[in-house]
C-alpha cells in the first residue's frame, strides 16, 4: 500500500502521521486521525479470468440492448455546461445547446442499418417491459436481432415482426415461454409478421428451440388463476403423466398446462374453483382445447384404475 510522508503530528502520542489509502494513521500508536471518503485511485478488483486485463472499472457497464453498446454520451436538459440544475440559461445559450443536442443525436446514427437497429432495439425494450420480462432476456433478444441483421434477414420483412420474433424465440430458448398471442397483444406486429420472421430466424440461424414443456407455463398460469401450490403441484403430476403416456403430441402446450390446472382444481372441494372459460382465457385457447385435454386425463385415470 502506498505511503505518503507528512509533517502532521498525532494528537495522542505526538508521533508522525502517514497516509494509507483513505486513512491517516499514526506510525507510533496506530490512531486513525482522519479518513477520506473518496478514494481517487483505481478500483483494483477484477472478476475476469484473464490475468492481464486492466482491472480499473469506470463508467456504466456495456449493454447489448443499445446499438452503440451504451458507449455514447447524452446532452441533458435543464442544466448548464457544469450540470447545475438551478442555473437558468439565457436564450442564446439555450438555443446553442439545442443545436448541439440536435447535431449530436444526428451523429450517433451513421447509417440506415443503425437506424433500423435503434428502432428494433427500442421495440424489443417496449415489448419486454410490457410483458414484465427480465432485462437479461431483453439483451439476449437484442443480440439475436443483431445476428439476424448481420445475416441480412430483414429485407422484405418488417422490423416490428423481427423484434417480436426475437422476443418470442428468446423466451422459448430461456425456458420462459410466452404464447404468440401474448407477444402480438403488446407488439406492433401481427401474428403473420411474427411467424414469418420467426421462421426465418429458425431456418437461417438454427435456433436451439424444441417442443415447449407445458410445465413451464404452470407457475405463471397458477398465479394468474389464483390457485395455491397444492393445485400447481397436482397439475404438474398430470403433465408428467401425459408425458409418460405420450399423450401431449399435437396438443397446444399452453392449453395443456391450463387444462391440467383446471382438472387439478376440481379434484378437491377445498381447492379454489377454476372455470373452463377462465383457464382458456389465461392460455389464449378455445374452451374446446381445455375439454380435449381433460377428456384425455379422465381416460388415463379410468384406464389406470381398471388395470
Amino acid at each position: 500500500m502506498a505511503e505518503k510522508g507528512s509533517s502532521a503530528i498525532c494528537p495522542e502520542c505526538n508521533g508522525n502521521l502517514r497516509q494509507e489509502g483513505t486513512e491517516t494513521v499514526c506510525e507510533e500508536c496506530g490512531l486513525v486521525a482522519g479518513e477520506t471518503e473518496i478514494d481517487h485511485g483505481p478500483e483494483w478488483r477484477s472478476f475476469d479470468d484473464e490475468g492481464d486485463t486492466d482491472r480499473r472499472r469506470t463508467g456504466a457497464p456495456l449493454t447489448r440492448s443499445r446499438h452503440d453498446r451504451g458507449l455514447s454520451t447524452e446532452i441533458g436538459y435543464g442544466t448548464d455546461s457544469n450540470a447545475n440544475y438551478d442555473v437558468r440559461m439565457t436564450g442564446r445559450k439555450r438555443r446553442r445547446i439545442a443545436r448541439l443536442r440536435r447535431e449530436h443525436n444526428r451523429s450517433r446514427i451513421a447509417s440506415k442499418a443503425e437506424s433500423n437497429q435503434v428502432y428494433g432495439f427500442t421495440e424489443i425494450g417496449r415489448i419486454t417491459t410490457a410483458l414484465s420480462l427480465p432485462e437479461s432476456l431483453a439483451e439476449r433478444a437484442c443480440a439475436l436481432f443483431d445476428s439476424a441483421q448481420s445475416e441480412d434477414l430483414l429485407p422484405g420483412r418488417s422490423i416490428e415482426g423481427f423484434a417480436a420474433a426475437t422476443v418470442y424465440a428468446t423466451c422459448r430458448t430461456s425456458s420462459n415461454p410466452r404464447t404468440i398471442g401474448e407477444i402480438t397483444h403488446v407488439a406492433r406486429a401481427d401474428e403473420n409478421e411474427l411467424k414469418a420472421a420467426y421462421d426465418a430466424l429458425n431456418r437461417e440461424l438454427g435456433l436451439p428451440t424444441g417442443p415447449i414443456d407445458p410445465g413451464q407455463y404452470l407457475p405463471r398460469y397458477a398465479s394468474n388463476l389464483e390457485v395455491g401450490p397444492d393445485v400447481e403441484r397436482r397439475a404438474r403430476e398430470h403433465v408428467e403423466r401425459l408425458h409418460e403416456t405420450n399423450s401431449i403430441g399435437g396438443h397446444n402446450p399452453s392449453g395443456v398446462a391450463a387444462a391440467c390446472l383446471y382438472y387439478a382444481a376440481g379434484e378437491r372441494e377445498e381447492w379454489p374453483t377454476v372455470t373452463q372459460a377462465a383457464a382458456a382465457e389465461i392460455a389464449d385457447v378455445a374452451p374446446v382445447t381445455i375439454r380435449s385435454t381433460v377428456t384425455t386425463l379422465r381416460e388415463l385415470e379410468t384406464s389406470g384404475s381398471t388395470s
